[in-house]
């Protein structure tokens, strides 16, 4: 059984027989783009990252979203509305905000819903803390560690000692 080099060369993957660049397969990039909204909703910023990888025309994506949004697929209202909702029972304002302004969210929409946000913002860090603590602190090393567990969620220093009250002595 003689074998043939060329045999090789033809079943690696990315080339035709003539060593010319195969297309890439696999769904299209609307049906790719309609999956990952399918499973929860996106930004436009963050679905157009997403796409990147499939093809080599930023124009072709550009198209694709504003399709998309003009069939009322892609709405980066609808997206800032579900993240505030994910988020807001266990998040502050502050690092809620900042992830809408990552995702590319506009200034007019990530206002809205910060003003959302503040007038709950206490209730919110309230929960937060009864669930993780239960109890106020009891000495000035608790209570920083309650406050940078609160503030590492993003609520504001005023809720927080609003909570936690005054720093409690430590006699030792």
């Amino acid at each position: 059984m003689p074998s043939n080099e060329d045999d090789f060369e033809t079943l690696s993957p990315g080339s035709d027989k003539a060593g010319a660049p195969q297309k890439k397969t696999g769904p299209s990039l609307k049906a790719r783009a309609i999956g990952y909204l399918s499973r929860r909703e996106h930004s436009r910023h963050e679905l157009s990252r997403k796409l990147a990888p499939f093809t080599d025309d930023p124009q072709e994506i550009e198209s694709l979203l504003t399709q998309l949004e003009r069939e009322n697929w892609l709405s980066n209202e609808r997206f800032a509305q579900s993240l505030l909702n994910r988020r807001a029972s266990r998040q502050g304002a502050s690092r809620i905000l900042s992830e809408l302004r990552q995702h590319g969210v506009d200034a007019a929409a990530i206002d809205s819903l910060g003003q959302q946000l503040q007038d709950t913002e206490f209730e919110r860090a309230r929960a937060v803390w009864e669930k993780k603590f239960g109890r106020p602190p009891t000495d000035a090393k608790d209570y920083a560690r309650q406050y940078r567990f609160l503030a590492s969620r993003g609520f504001a220093a005023e809720c927080l000692r609003r909570i936690l009250g005054d720093i409690p002595y430590d006699a030792d």
